[in-house]
């Protein structure tokens, strides 16, 4: 029985995505990109997740937070704190996808992204940056200027 194209790029994701493990340094802003694009560009769905990271900036854990629709996904701030707080990150990276190829973030997207920066300062945790991914490319807040 053939595979489907979507379970096929689903399965590459995977067994991409297992290179990155716990204590994996993501010193560059590349690294996230590359980690984001792996995760979430074959995604059908609007997807947000969370990179929790130490304070040397290695991986504790990452985590698909959020799911929703093809064009969007509800993010509830308390909820990624409390998640912060449990792994004891220091710092995290957010990516989300658009199903529809195109990454450029929409208005919503840096009114939640500046309601987590928000929310985290208040415990001492930094964001780093914010990806949105589109089918082969990303942009990044923090390049834009955005964080």
């Amino acid at each position: 029985m053939p595979i489907s194209g979507y379970k096929l790029l689903a399965r590459a994701a995977e067994i991409l995505a297992e290179r990155y493990q716990r204590g994996q340094k993501f010193t560059s802003p590349k690294l996230s990109e590359n980690f984001f694009l792996d995760k979430l560009s074959h995604r059908e769905q609007e997807v947000f997740c969370v990179l929790f990271l130490d304070s040397q900036h290695r991986l504790i854990e990452f985590k698909e937070m959020f799911t929703g629709t093809i064009d969007g996904a509800a993010v509830y701030p308390r909820e990624v704190v409390k998640e912060a707080l449990r792994l004891n990150a220091a710092a995290v990276v957010f990516g989300h996808n658009h199903p529809s190829g195109i990454p450029e973030p929409s208005l919503a997207d840096r009114k939640i992204t500046d309601r987590l920066i928000e929310a985290l300062k208040l415990v001492d945790i930094r964001v780093l940056d914010h990806l949105v991914i589109g089918n082969q490319s990303t942009i990044s807040f923090a390049d834009r200027g955005y964080l």
